[in-house]
């Protein structure tokens, strides 16, 4: 179970990793725009990677459903939500929010499909999501001016936007869970995932609905800060959630997966050239108890 349990951890990484180098570009383009272009980069990633190895001859079509299903949900409606969040309340404060996927992931495995967790797994999960939540709430210099603190647009709005992304994680991994405890190909099941998600946005874009517009021109350095972006977190970060979602529980994966805001601190310390605040680093050893816990079950 170990392996499954690093690779939430890993994908988690990515995450971290991509949610700091999306500000930009997703600012630049707009949430809607940056999200078409990025998933469209990674689909063609993802098929070429397919066509290569000619995984696609074992996806049975009964799971092509399945896994367009949780690609709309979690990625379509997710992803674009998520990016729309960070784009109001910038990465810190929409983190916060977005980590409650993991509250959703226990619950909805907890009720659907009867996952049940150890006493131990338990406590670990619940230091977990406590350390992720204090870094991120705690993790702000009082005097902080920096933009990516910085309110743009209505704030209610952000953080409805980002808790719809939290809750549309949560389900697009509930959905996805059956098929990938088969086994099949997670980079076939990716390619699915993201490539229907990628059509929906373009139909979005066809019928002219005027969210999906580009706010500014896709300049070649935007571009390939999304496609730089996208082969990270979704083609890299993604397909481990599925890898861990073979046999790891749809709850446990997403409680160690939350743990990207923690994994952001130290970025941030490297973008913007300061040490987070000192309830970051409380916030942090939570987390990293609490995952131990959860690793040494």
């Amino acid at each position: 179970m170990l392996s499954y349990d690093l690779f939430a951890l890993g994908a988690a990484a990515c995450w971290a990793l991509g949610s700091v180098t999306s500000v930009t570009p997703a600012r630049h383009l707009g949430a809607f725009a940056f999200t078409r272009w990025r998933m469209a980069m990674v689909a063609l990633m993802l098929w070429t990677v397919v066509a290569v190895t000619g995984h696609w001859r074992g996806f049975e079509p009964s799971y092509w459903g399945v896994m367009a299903i949780s690609g709309l949900i979690g990625i379509f409606v997710g992803d674009t939500a998520l990016f729309a969040a960070m784009n109001r309340l910038g990465p810190r404060r929409a983190g916060v929010l977005f980590a409650t996927h993991a509250a959703f992931s226990a619950a909805l495995g907890f009720v659907v499909l009867g996952e049940r967790m150890s006493l131990q797994a338990f406590a670990g999960a619940v230091l977990t999501l406590v350390g992720v939540m204090t870094a991120i709430v705690l993790g702000r210099h009082k005097d902080e001016t920096h933009a990516w603190e910085a309110d743009r647009g209505h704030v209610g709005l952000g953080v409805a936007l980002a808790l719809l992304a939290a809750l549309c994680q949560a389900v697009g991994s509930l959905v996805a869970k059956p098929v990938m405890a088969l086994q099949v190909d997670p980079v076939m099941a990716s390619a699915v995932r993201v490539t229907v998600a990628t059509c929906a946005h373009f139909v979005l874009l066809a019928v002219g609905f005027g969210a999906a517009r580009a706010q500014q021109p896709a300049t070649a350095r935007v571009l390939a800060q999304t496609a730089l972006n996208g082969f990270i977190a979704m083609g890299i970060g993604m397909t481990l959630v599925l890898l861990a979602l073979e046999k790891g529980d749809v709850g446990m994966v997403a409680i160690l997966s939350s743990v990207s805001p923690i994994l952001v601190l130290p970025l941030l310390w490297l973008q913007l050239g300061r040490a987070p605040a000192p309830g970051a680093w409380v916030g942090a050893i939570q987390t990293v108890l609490g995952t131990g816990l959860i690793l040494w079950r």
